[in-house]
């Protein structure tokens, strides 16, 4: 395969799971803001600090308002990750790769692109349809990703796809989880109250795993939601589980055996990686300092994707 269309299809999954993510973020935010008491600000800021957007929305807007936080992250071409630019992105990666994706996966990427194209912000904020709005991005994401499980052959494309899947998918729930350390409540006392209880539950919701962690675990602490988002192995949103899924895709794209070892430097980190999660506990996290945790791991996470981009993407010179 082209590394170009290797490159294209790489990217073309993980703008879409930003796109879904940041739906996510501004979803869940909603619902707690409107949960919280009356005397508790709402808090938009803790976003664009945890998707490391906030220096570039300071350029152009004056206040982290709801609506301004909002625009920024939907509608704002001047943010390469809002919501319509990761559509856009995504959109024009598939344009350029029409003969290897399915005419199914084009034709719906292009309404779900023009959908959010063509939605008048104003008009969304005044009917108060904000919510189902980003509703309708998460649904048309999964209906995109069930298109592909139903129509993509299991080759290398489908690999490059799935690795960007899930290589996105784990930097954003370490930062859906990293919002919980922007958002701490000046009052040490309310630490384990009932407001501190419904932000963690913000958590949980953010990545659709309220429900599943209620199946697995007895109560909600801090601990388990670590435990469950970072360390799990079998949730399909946990940290763990997407390194593990996107080591497996590194692999079957090289060819080489994953029991023998490692074949190039993306493959080193990614499975170093995976391994340190896998003997890591929620008390090594808790030791290290939760932020400080998180901030290591999207590190090495943007790290291994670099090292993807030199193994794979990048234009190497032809030695004579």
């Amino acid at each position: 395969m082209l590394s170009r269309v290797a490159n294209s299809v790489y990217w073309m999954h993980r703008y879409i799971e930003r796109a879904e993510n940041y739906a996510r973020f501004m979803s869940v935010n909603f619902n707690l803001a409107l949960d919280l008491p009356p005397n508790v600000d709402q808090q938009w800021e803790p976003l664009l600090i945890a998707t490391a957007d906030n220096d570039l929305f300071k350029k152009y807007y004056k206040q982290p308002t709801r609506e301004n936080v909002i625009q920024f992250m939907t509608f704002d071409k001047r943010n390469p990750n809002s919501i319509l630019m990761c559509l856009s992105n995504a959109r024009e990666n598939a344009r350029t790769i029409r003969e290897i994706i399915s005419k199914e996966m084009w034709e719906h990427l292009n309404q779900f692109y023009m959908m959010v194209r063509d939605t008048p912000p104003k008009q969304q904020w005044e009917l108060g349809q904000t919510q189902t709005f980003l509703t309708e991005i998460r649904n048309s994401t999964q209906l995109f990703y069930g298109i592909i499980d139903a129509t993509i052959t299991r080759n290398e494309a489908w690999h490059f796809g799935r690795l960007g899947r899930f290589m996105e998918r784990a930097d954003k729930t370490s930062r859906f989880l990293d919002v919980k350390y922007f958002t701490l409540l000046p009052e040490v006392e309310l630490v384990g109250s009932t407001i501190d209880l419904m932000i963690w539950s913000a958590v949980l919701k953010s990545v659709s795993a309220y429900n599943m962690h209620r199946q697995q675990y007895r109560s909600l602490t801090p601990s388990s939601i670590i435990e469950f988002l970072i360390l799990d192995r079998m949730f399909p949103r946990a940290v763990g589980h997407c390194i593990r899924q996107a080591e497996l895709s590194l692999y079957e794209i090289s060819g080489n055996n994953i029991t023998n070892g490692f074949g190039n430097s993306a493959e080193r980190l990614i499975s170093k990686l995976r391994t340190d999660i896998e003997f890591t506990e929620t008390a090594d996290i808790f030791r290290a300092g939760l932020h400080q945790y998180l901030d290591d791991l999207q590190t090495r996470i943007n790290d291994i994707g670099a090292a993807i981009f030199q193994t794979y993407f990048d234009s190497k010179p032809i030695e004579v």
